[in-house]
């Protein structure tokens, strides 16, 4: 059976983008399968307008992410996204979009890098339907199909968001991001600190807990925008 790794996370929470070159490490390991699990962190009544309040929040921890990382934020995103009151932080719109892609065979974790680069590096807004279908279609998913699945998923995405939230309770994880590794029925917290910016130590690590690793480097992945809790 092969090992699995749960990665909880939120497409608005800036430590997971920090976290994004870990996932890429975890992706190489053929042996090891990764399940998505989003959190719904500024979904529903979380959800928030762009303001001053919020931009003074964000920023200390995105320039610390970069700096810690060498994840890109552009200036679309500092001195633009940031800088828009009109704009709205709403992880559920991202989040279906990744329920949609999953549920019509293509790979979430390929359009959580396009949502959370369109974010972080180009400023867009990653709540708009425009912009998650354009998304869409870069990874090869039909613009009809994908509207379908979206609504779809519109009476899903409140389930989705309840079961990753009693994962977080049954298992003690604190925020996002938050990993956990199952073999053989057993579940293993992973503590991401110690390596962030480090993705070749985490590569050995699961390479040191008997994970394969893949002859060939798949594509490279990053992680959501997020706030640690």
């Amino acid at each position: 059976m092969k090992a699995k790794l749960h990665y909880v996370f939120d497409p608005l929470c800036g430590w997971c983008y920090a976290a994004a070159p870990l996932i890429h490490a975890a992706a190489q390991l053929p042996e090891l399968k990764i399940e998505l699990h989003a959190g719904g962190m500024m979904s529903g009544d979380a959800r928030q307008n762009v303001t001053p309040t919020l931009r003074n929040y964000v920023m200390p921890h995105d320039q610390r992410i970069a700096q810690l990382t060498g994840q890109p934020f552009g200036d679309a995103y500092f001195n633009g996204l940031l800088l828009d009151t009109s704009a709205v932080f709403d992880s559920t719109p991202p989040t279906l979009a990744i329920l949609a892609a999953q549920a019509l065979g293509f790979d979430g974790l390929a359009l959580l890098v396009k949502i959370q680069l369109a974010h972080y590096a180009q400023g867009q807004r990653i709540s708009d339907g425009a912009v998650l279908l354009a998304l869409a279609n870069e990874i090869g998913i039909d613009s009809a199909a994908f509207s379908a699945a979206m609504r779809e998923q519109v009476s899903q995405v409140d389930v989705h968001f309840a079961q990753t939230r009693s994962l977080m309770q049954r298992y003690g994880l604190r925020g996002f991001p938050s990993l956990l590794l199952e073999r053989d029925g057993q579940m293993q917290q992973i503590d991401l600190s110690p390596f962030l910016g480090q993705p070749d130590a985490f590569l050995q690590w699961l390479q040191n807990q008997g994970i394969t690793p893949a002859t060939t480097s798949r594509a490279a992945f990053c992680t959501p925008d997020g706030c640690e809790v």
